[in-house]
């Protein structure tokens, strides 16, 4: 979610339900669905969520299984396969079987047409036929019937041999078969467990630790109280560790707005200003876009702070009226510990009308008898007697607190404006976040 939108959903809230809102800025967070944070306990109040590192070798352990449940299923398609090559032994023995049923079987035919044939010669013997004639187809007869007999006595043999060579081809066949869907289930697991490992590692990575309040990066904000529509104007802003130890990596947020008068306006919450920030780091305008909404500090030593120039260009065609320019800091250590600052800075100023343009009369309000909710302090001073790094702004740097406009209408605004920087503060870690996860990718 980037910063615009959660301002500006917090901002036309304010307008209906400021109380409501300053009491429940969090929930502003959470208008963007996310998955199931992995950090959660599974089970017992003493269960502690798993470390990035945990999750990269789940990952890893997942990728491993999947890999070994391909090579499986690769090796059962092959085995499958093989059993319809004829170089297989199970072919190779039944077609041995196959052939040897079909041997015997031709073997039983010619016996068959012997004995027939001798049967048919000793018939066909006449009166004169000599002894020894007869004797001689007697014995052909004989001999016929033995060849037939030995014949037919392997042929049980030969059958049982075809069926059972037969029988294991078919189970091979069949059981080759059965591993093919017991792999391809075992890889679509193995597929939902990597998918699953994946998207713990992503949504840690997305969402990352929950990024408590802290009041370990400040920030102060300081400038003009004036500034005129077409023109710019340099506001301070200082960054500080407050913290006794070294911080890995800070960052801070900026935006400003011109306030409507309510969200009735057609052009409600319209981008009217811009923002550009510099520093001694980084000397040219660097613009804080929705892409490009991190202002990088960087390592920031325990005890120091950062100065940052922020330039606020105001339209020519916005409107005369209040503005306020909001900044919250974050930081994330190596050990992936991170932190949102408690309180935002803020510093309002008056939009004068552009030169030569007619201030536009505001219209009457319509009575209410709502009771403008009461204005919290957003500001906060800054730290003194610390370690400088990074550039320093030549523009003192005071207290960020709303300024009083001196006028009764105006309060709703400042409210408005104390509101939407609750809303940017709850906002911001989870731009960090995102941020942090597409660097990490």
């Amino acid at each position: 979610m980037k910063i615009r939108r959660i301002l500006a959903t917090a901002v036309a809230a304010a307008v209906t339900t400021p109380v409501v809102l300053l009491s429940a800025a969090p929930a502003f967070a959470g208008t963007e669905p996310s998955s199931a944070s992995p950090q959660k306990p599974a089970a017992g109040k003493d269960a502690k969520p798993p470390t990035h590192k945990e999750l990269q070798d789940a990952v890893t352990e997942a990728q491993k299984a999947h890999v070994a449940a391909v090579a499986v299923l690769d090796k059962a398609k092959a085995d499958r396969k093989a059993l319809d090559k004829a170089d297989h032994p199970l072919v190779i023995a039944y077609k041995a079987a196959v052939k040897a049923v079909n041997k015997v079987g031709q073997d039983r035919e010619a016996a068959g047409e012997k004995l027939s044939e001798a049967e048919k010669a000793q018939r066909e013997l006449t009166e004169n036929a000599t002894p020894e004639q007869r004797e001689a187809a007697a014995a052909a007869v004989e001999l016929a019937k033995k060849a037939l007999a030995e014949i037919e006595a392997l042929v049980p043999g030969v059958v049982a041999d075809k069926e059972r060579t037969g029988t294991a081809l078919r189970n091979a066949i069949h059981e080759a078969d059965n591993a093919i869907d017991i792999a391809l289930s075992n890889e679509e697991v193995a597929i939902m467990a990597l998918e699953k490992a994946r998207a713990d590692l992503a949504a840690f990575e997305a969402i990352g630790q929950e990024c408590a309040e802290s009041k370990t990066v400040k920030v102060v904000l300081g400038g003009p109280k004036k500034v005129t529509a077409g023109t710019s104007a340099v506001f301070s802003l200082r960054v500080s560790n407050t913290s006794k130890k070294t911080l890995d990596e800070v960052e801070a947020y900026a935006f400003a707005a011109a306030l409507p008068d309510s969200i009735e306006e057609e052009d409600f919450f319209k981008e009217y200003i811009t923002v550009e920030w510099s520093s001694a780091d980084v000397l040219e305008w660097t613009p804080v876009t929705e892409d490009k909404d991190a202002i990088e500090v960087g390592k920031l030593v325990k005890g120091g702070h950062y100065d940052v120039k922020l330039r606020l260009t105001v339209d020519p065609e916005t409107p005369a009226g209040p503005g306020v320019v909001f900044a919250i800091g974050a930081y994330e250590n190596e050990d992936r510990s991170c932190g949102i600052g408690q309180e935002p800075a803020t510093a309002q100023f008056d939009i004068l009308a552009a030169k030569g343009d007619k201030p536009k009369p505001k219209p009457t309000p319509s009575p209410s008898t709502t009771t403008p909710a009461p204005v919290p302090t957003t500001g906060t001073t800054g730290t003194t007697g610390t370690t400088q790094q990074g550039g320093s702004s030549s523009t003192p740097v005071t207290n960020g607190s709303l300024a009083a406009t001196g006028s009764n209408d105006a309060l709703p605004m400042i409210g408005l404006a104390a509101a939407g920087a609750v809303a940017l503060g709850a906002g911001a870690v989870f731009v960090a976040r995102r941020r942090k996860a597409g660097s990490q990718a």
